[in-house]
């Protein structure tokens, strides 16, 4: 049997509220920032001065530094970190000043967006994939591909269409959210799509074309930034393949250009230590100018002691 190139007709895909989804995460469950350095200051004092320690005290003291020196620190970061929780402590580190930008993927702005409207987000897909629900949130479709739709006529990126539209549009949940909140804060956000593998793609409302020119769009904005990288630190936490590509070719064309990356320091976060990050983004880039750093474990684990260490290393002893 031979196949045609037939476009599937998508005028009759059905969808649902987002508030009658049951989802696996809701805000009640999400972190909350470390309060007390002293504390966070004695564990880290406790760790041996040897292997994965020693990496994260590394890792702190490049933000720290970065900071201290007025270099940039970018934290890019896939969807589970949003699903895990974490996004009151990126929060808290950006109204800090240790975020200098954010980077995402497709899956990272959906369940930002979705925390923003609904403060829940993460459905259960072995149980809606079989009756064909899986991704046929209506809000979510529509709602994010008539702000991509609009970012493309007015010429922005996509990140900076969505955190916008949520700061600006009074989103019920806009505290918990990452876009939101970088909005509030003047922090740019860039958002970094692989085309057919987000669930707003099945949406009619979905235009390649708009997707493509603001995710574009922002893959230029975040090389601006990279450029910018020489004495700073990029942080690349849970996402396996599109950020360490994209990463890579946005160093590719610095380095084209005749921009310095010296002293640059990379961090790698992920429960596993898997190719494209460990290449991508902690050797390469580093390779001669400056270091890279894995840290393994449990993004609702390391991230929290990551930046409760970071906030006692920045605040003076008593």
């Amino acid at each position: 049997m031979k196949l045609a190139y037939e476009e599937f007709d998508l005028s009759g895909v059905g969808t649902y509220p987002l508030a009658s989804r049951a989802s696996k995460v809701r805000v009640e469950q999400f972190a909350r920032p470390c309060r007390d350095p002293k504390a966070a200051r004695d564990l880290v004092a406790s760790f041996p001065r040897l292997l994965a320690a020693d990496e994260l005290r590394a890792a702190v003291e490049a933000i720290v530094g970065a900071r201290r020196d007025g270099r940039p620190v970018i934290w890019a970061f896939g969807g589970h970190v949003v699903k895990t929780g974490l996004g009151p402590i990126l929060v808290d580190l950006m109204e800090r000043g240790f975020v200098s930008a954010l980077a995402t993927n497709g899956a990272g702005v959906i369940h930002d967006y979705e925390i923003a409207l609904a403060g829940q987000t993460s459905e259960d897909v072995d149980e809606a994939l079989g009756p064909g629900r899986f991704g046929m949130a209506e809000e979510t479709g529509r709602g994010l591909n008539e702000i991509i739709v609009a970012a493309s006529a007015a010429g922005e990126g996509l990140g900076q269409a969505v955190s916008r539209a949520l700061h600006e549009g009074g989103a019920p949940y806009a505290g918990a959210s990452l876009l939101a909140s970088a909005a509030r804060l003047g922090i740019p956000v860039t958002v970094h799509v692989a085309v057919g593998t987000d669930i707003i793609h099945m949406h009619p409302a979905a235009s390649g074309a708009a997707i493509g020119e603001t995710s574009l769009r922002d893959f230029r904005y975040l090389t601006s930034s990279v450029c910018r990288l020489a004495g700073g630190v990029f942080l690349n936490c849970g996402s396996a393949v599109v950020i360490p590509e994209v990463f890579l070719k946005a160093v590719a064309l610095a380095r084209n250009q005749g921009h310095s990356l010296e002293g640059l320091t990379t961090v790698n976060i992920d429960f596993l230590r898997m190719y494209r990050p460990e290449t991508n983004v902690v050797r390469r880039p580093t390779r001669g100018v400056g270091r890279g750093i894995s840290l393994t474990g449990h993004h609702e684990i390391l991230i929290p002691l990551l930046a409760a260490a970071v906030i006692a290393a920045d605040e003076p002893a008593t």
